[in-house]
């Protein structure tokens, strides 16, 4: 992998993980694209790429994670400060179950990007118009309760397996329990934080016990700064985007593109 090649794919990745369109379909398509060989070590930038985007929804809601940490050293755990620390908390369980239970099984996925690819794009557009068509889109992030976040958790397990995009099942189940759309997305994006992290520090581990060569770290730190830039520019324009329109763009989009994706597939 070239630094070229590392830049363009931090690039897709920060502005796709917040847009409801599969970055991982994006970058499935783009390592295809560049001819990039599947592998331990590929699989792993993926994944740690992300921490880019990380570093973007940490900067971006800066002021909230302040409040969650005040909230955590002044209060109970159970008190009422601590509330949205609980339901981060509760929702980010299925996925890191499911993720470490069927880690082998989604490594084998990207040996066969495009097909991946497709089956994420389509699944995404599916979820979306479902939660256009059916969600009542009247409650804001404050009317959360314990057994939403565990609904969107899991969406977000979706996401893992063979799953849409992230911040498109997520965003999704939230709007499915009535959520705004600008509620479900600002809970989207906050709670990429934990299972990111949890996803980067196990590929992580990895690669401790199986160092990469030296060319892997350079190409990675370029990955990643461009992800958290354009993730930044990603969640900043999203937010504002989903205050007066709809997600049925995006679900044309992920329908157009998951099949393109499955004809550039037959073609091969």
């Amino acid at each position: 992998m070239t630094l070229f090649q590392a830049f363009f794919l931090g690039l897709v990745q920060g502005l796709t993980e917040f847009l409801p369109v599969s970055s991982t379909a994006h970058l499935l398509v783009t390592q295809h694209l560049f001819r990039l060989s599947s592998g331990p070590a590929m699989f792993a930038f993926l994944v740690l790429v992300q921490w880019g985007t990380l570093l973007a929804v940490l900067i971006y809601f800066w002021r909230t994670w302040w409040e969650l940490g005040r909230s955590l050293l002044r209060a109970p755990f159970w008190g009422a400060e601590n509330r949205l620390t609980r339901f981060l908390l509760l929702a980010t369980l299925p996925a890191l179950v499911v993720g470490f239970l069927l880690h082998d099984a989604v490594t084998a996925l990207f040996s066969q990007p495009l097909l991946e690819a497709t089956v994420r794009l389509w699944t995404a557009a599916i979820l979306m118009a479902l939660a256009e068509r059916f969600g009542r889109r009247e409650r804001g992030l404050e009317s959360l309760q314990a057994k939403d976040a565990l609904w969107i958790g899991l969406f977000q397990v979706l996401s893992v397996f063979p799953g849409a995009s992230r911040s498109g099942s997520t965003l999704s189940g939230g709007m499915l329990r009535g959520l705004d759309r600008a509620a479900a997305a600002r809970f989207a994006f906050l709670l990429s934080m934990p299972v990111m992290l949890a996803a980067g520090a196990y590929e992580l581990l990895g690669l401790l016990r199986h160092p990469p060569s030296g060319a892997f770290l350079p190409a990675l730190g370029i990955g990643m700064l461009t992800a958290a830039l354009s993730g930044w520019l990603a969640i900043r324009w999203m937010l504002r985007y989903l205050q007066t329109h709809s997600l049925w763009p995006f679900v044309l989009y992920c329908a157009v593109g998951g099949s393109l994706t499955l004809a550039l597939s037959m073609l091969r």
